[in-house]
């Protein structure tokens, strides 16, 4: 089944403004991002926690986290055609905007924000929650990409150069090395540091240190 926003807008405009990405102007829809980021995380986190009341903490986080990343929320957009609905200035225009994950991750939180002002709670709860309940059990069934795969999926979702790993040191007996690896993230500006017993583990977990380092900067 087609996945569908159910919610009717009484005031179209906010809809529109929903659609309105910074760079067409002051007016846009990155306030309504910020309103919606969090409804689509209480949302996903009430339907978590209602449907597997033998989860713990962390398995609950770690499928929210999957609900509501980029890459699946950017999903949920493309199959509501938003791309193709957006209003985007001349140069994201030009530069394939509407098919950028961030940008349509970003619009559908804002639709879910302008839901919200527009019929309240319950109406906004309602088509959120009708979206994700499709899609749930797929999300806890699917196995967790590691941290490398995640980086190298978001950065090529927002059409960012790919991570560099570099390796800085190896240390201890030949039998029991350690490795240390940096991170190179310049769209972000990071260098992050890991450690592992293979420069293969001590890649993941400097993306690891990545992917917390860019979820901190957009939800701080």
């Amino acid at each position: 089944m087609p996945t569908a926003f159910t919610h009717r807008f009484r005031d179209p405009a906010l809809r529109e403004l929903a659609l309105r990405h910074r760079s067409t102007g002051a007016r846009n829809n990155e306030r309504l991002e910020f309103l919606g980021d969090a409804l689509v995380g209480l949302f996903a986190a009430e339907l978590l926690y209602g449907r597997f009341p033998d989860a713990d903490e962390g398995e609950l986080t770690r499928w929210r986290a999957r609900m509501v990343n980029e890459a699946a929320l950017a999903r949920i957009a493309r199959e509501l055609d938003l791309g193709d609905q957006l209003q985007l200035g001349p140069g994201e225009l030009k530069s394939g905007g509407f098919r950028r994950d961030s940008i349509l991750a970003d619009a559908f939180e804002a639709l879910v924000g302008a839901c919200y002002l527009d019929g309240g709670y319950d109406a906004c709860r309602q088509a959120v929650r009708a979206i994700f309940e499709t899609r749930v059990d797929a999300v806890t069934r699917a196995q967790e990409k590691d941290p490398k795969t995640q980086l190298q999926e978001l950065l090529q979702g927002r059409g960012l150069p790919l991570p560099v790993y570099e390796l800085t040191a190896s240390r201890g007996a030949d039998h029991a090395k350690i490795f240390d690896v940096t991170c190179i993230v310049a769209a972000f500006d990071l260098r992050c540091a890991g450690s592992g017993s293979s420069r293969r583990m001590a890649e993941q977990a400097a993306a690891a240190a990545a992917l917390e380092r860019i979820a901190e900067a957009r939800h701080g």
